[in-house]
């Protein structure tokens, strides 16, 4: 059981984790242990809430696909239960991340005094580059 929040919470069914081999340099294990964790949990189908689903449905995240599905591979620890631990992490933090609401942008003008001290700043810096021109006699 994976907790989200105080009031959401995943069952183990809806998260469906597949010990794999991890990618990288070889060694005397390499062909025998599988400690990389492949997790797959189906959006769609899942026990969310509705306001969860479409918010993470929304993300512009590459570990989503068309059919609602996050896939997250954790291969960053030797062991398979910490792999095991860092998947679950990270599907928790994409949700939490999904549920956090943008503050909204207010356009802006700049001030007539930050304009002026702009211009004021560049016509300097060209009289400036102006007077190290080639000196005639």
């Amino acid at each position: 059981m994976l907790e989200i929040s105080n009031t959401v919470t995943l069952a183990e069914w809806e998260i469906e984790l597949s010990a794999i081999r991890s990618q990288g340099n070889g060694g005397q294990r390499v062909n025998k242990v599988a400690t990389a964790i492949h997790l797959r949990f189906d959006v769609k189908h899942s026990s969310l809430p509705a306001i969860y689903k479409e918010r993470i449905l929304a993300l512009s995240d590459g570990r989503i696909s068309k059919d609602g599905i996050i896939i997250i591979k954790s291969q960053s620890f030797r062991t398979q239960e910490m792999n095991k631990d860092d998947a679950l992490k990270r599907l928790k933090d994409l949700i939490l991340s999904a549920m956090i609401v943008q503050k909204a942008r207010r356009a802006t003008k700049p001030s007539r005094n930050s304009q002026r001290k702009r211009m004021d700043s560049k016509t300097k810096k060209g009289t400036t580059k102006s007077l190290r021109g080639k000196v005639d006699f």
